[in-house]
Parts: C-alpha cells; sequence; structure tokens
C-alpha cells in the first residue's frame, strides 16, 4: 500500500461481509450496520429472491450516496419485504448475544469484546447483566489494570458467554 501525497495512508474501502437482509435490519437497528453496505446487501437480497421496488433502488445507489437517504430506502424495503425494523434496545440485545457466540467460537478475541457502548443497552436478563458487568471499556486498559488477574477474567467471561449463548435467540433465527 502506498501513501498518498501528505504522506497518509490512502482511504481503502473495507470488504462488504455478506449478511442476511433480516440480520442488517437488526445491525441497522442497533446503529451498527454500515449505510455504505447496504446497497450491496440488497442487490444480495435480489439475488437470493425478494424483490421490492425499494429494495431495486436501494442495490442501484452507489456506497457513496447520501448514508441518511440509504437508511430511508433499506427502511422502506425492509417494510415493502415485511420485514419488521427492530427497536434500538432489542437490536443491541442481539448483538450482545452475538458478540457472546463469537467470542466462544474464537471469531471474537478480548479486544474484541472492548467496548464502551455496552452500558446504553438495557439488559433484561440475568444472563445479559452479567456478560455486561465483565466486558471491558477498551482493550488498552486490560494489562494497565494490576489487580486484574485475567485468567480469573477470561474464564468469568467464557462462563457468562455460555450462560447467555445458552439462552433463547433474539433476531434472525430465533
Amino acid at each position: 500500500m502506498t501513501a498518498t501525497q501528505d504522506g497518509s495512508a490512502p482511504d481503502v474501502p473495507r470488504r462488504h461481509v455478506p449478511v442476511s437482509l433480516e440480520e442488517a435490519a437488526w445491525l441497522h437497528g442497533a446503529g451498527q450496520g454500515r449505510p455504505e453496505d447496504l446497497p450491496m446487501t440488497a442487490a444480495e437480497a435480489l439475488a437470493a429472491g425478494w424483490d421490492t421496488p425499494a429494495l431495486r433502488e436501494l442495490a442501484g445507489l452507489p456506497r457513496t450516496a447520501d448514508s441518511r437517504y440509504i437508511g430511508e430506502v433499506f427502511e422502506q424495503a425492509l417494510s415493502e419485504a415485511g420485514i419488521a425494523l427492530p427497536d434500538h434496545n432489542l437490536a443491541r440485545r442481539h448483538l450482545l448475544r452475538r458478540l457472546a457466540v463469537g467470542f466462544l467460537a474464537g471469531e471474537v478475541d478480548l479486544a474484541g469484546l472492548a467496548s464502551d457502548d455496552w452500558w446504553e443497552t438495557e439488559a433484561e436478563t440475568a444472563q445479559e447483566r452479567a456478560l455486561m458487568a465483565l466486558l471491558p471499556y477498551c482493550a488498552c486498559c486490560i494489562p494497565r489494570t494490576p489487580e486484574l488477574d485475567q485468567e480469573a477474567w477470561e474464564r468469568q467471561l467464557r462462563s457468562a458467554a455460555l450462560a447467555l449463548a445458552s439462552c433463547p435467540a433474539i433476531g434472525p433465527g430465533a
């Protein structure tokens, strides 16, 4: 990769990771989806057999289209397809369970668990609260906490993630 004239790294577009239309709705509801990925998600949904006017419009939008407009067309496409847009907190709870499953499967490492925005999720189960209480605010703070027994903490995280992953799913595939 070569640097730009000002010495910074060039803007490299992120690779689109295919998700189902339903999963995209949950990501969008939680504020976690990337609007620039929605046109490709729409194109994949069309290829999978979904077909609505708004979905066709969305599939034809460039990644660089206004993100608010992409979101509006996506929400219209969901409505036309009969897919309800989940409320923010329910979608966040779905993502928390997905995070637990990903951690147990080795797809998410300790640094991937670090986030300071889980506090805004209104946990409704003891399993959700237990996992959220153990999630680090940031990855850089973990080794800087001398009183932290990292092995014991990782065991607690795995136990809490297993308890949450064992609960019935919320969202797609539930």
